[in-house]
């Protein structure tokens, strides 16, 4: 039995780095070989419950169970039994009796940990305000794809210490990737998760940075990330976060000349471009944004499969 069977994933701490590196492998050879695991989850149900609106996580998700052989279910939470403030200890256990998997995408962090705590089929966290752990499995298939290896690798990440931030850091500290964070002082990342991932480099050996300054970040860079300046459920503070992030947070063609002469681009998207990042360099010959989409759907195809097949 593989030692992901039957678990969740709530943020990547719950994976070491075997499994890490197994679900990236899994899910390189899931992308060339279609046929091989077009039948894998037949008869496998996936319930997506979405509390935030969805491109990407949706499309990805339901297109993967798929091409997997399994079905999916769209659950809006605004119109279900959830909505209407049923326990989610009565919902994890009905809808562990009716599918195979849980993916939510939500606000709340502890929502998702009572569902998992309540439920008795794998709970995996499609995006909350804490952590996007399937977001940083497919970034790190993508740097797996274009490097070969993930061995003293040098990322920069430039914006908000948001969801991503946190699990850039965190995956990072757990393969053994030198990482580098640059956000205003007001914006940082979590100081609970940051202690957590140096925990954890302690064990890999990678080398976590925290900085107010971009170019110090991106010196050396193999590959640059960021992200909108104003996430889900941060609208409302747009105006105020364009002041604090738009002197020098901003993914340019003067900042990437710190980095790498073959440096790579990533972001998430949607993006704004113009602001966090120029159009220059998102549609540029280093940026990766479309392979990165892409491997949403490989690398929760590994995920799935690792946490459903024993």
């Amino acid at each position: 039995m593989n030692s992901l069977y039957n678990k969740d994933l709530l943020d990547l701490t719950e994976l070491n780095k075997e499994e890490f590196l197994d679900i990236l492998h899994t899910a390189i050879d899931m992308k060339n070989n279609r046929e091989k695991y077009s039948e894998v989850l037949k008869g496998k149900t996936l319930i997506m419950i979405f509390e935030k609106s969805s491109t990407r996580t949706r499309i990805s998700f339901e297109s993967g169970m798929y091409r997997l052989g399994g079905n999916a279910i769209v659950l809006d939470s605004k119109n279900t039994q959830m909505g209407r403030g049923e326990p989610i200890l009565d919902t994890a256990n009905v809808m562990s009796r009716y599918a195979d998997a849980i993916m939510i995408r939500t606000f709340s962090d502890e929502m998702v940990k009572e569902l998992a705590t309540h439920a008795s089929i794998p709970v995996v966290n499609g995006l909350t305000d804490g952590h996007h752990p399937c977001q940083i499995l497919a970034d790190f298939q993508t740097m797996l794809e274009v490097k070969g290896s993930l061995e003293d690798l040098k990322i920069a990440y430039i914006g908000d210490g948001n969801n991503m931030a946190h699990s850039y850091i965190l995956g990072s500290a757990i393969l053994g990737i030198n990482v580098s964070i640059a956000t205003p002082t007001a914006y940082q990342p979590q100081e609970e998760i940051v202690k957590k991932a140096m925990k954890l480099a302690e064990k890999s050996g990678a080398t976590i940075e925290i900085t107010t300054d971009p170019f110090v970040a991106c010196k050396d860079a193999d590959f640059i990330f960021t992200d909108v300046w104003a996430s889900m459920g941060s609208e409302h503070e747009q105006n105020e976060r364009e002041k604090a992030f738009q002197t020098i947070y901003q993914v340019n063609d003067e900042l990437v000349k710190v980095a790498k002469s073959d440096y790579h681009f990533m972001h998430c998207l949607p993006a704004h471009r113009e602001e966090e990042v120029t159009s220059s360099i998102i549609d540029g010959e280093h940026s990766l944004i479309y392979q990165e989409a892409e491997n949403r759907m490989h690398a929760q195809n590994a995920l799935l499969y690792k946490l459903l097949i024993a």
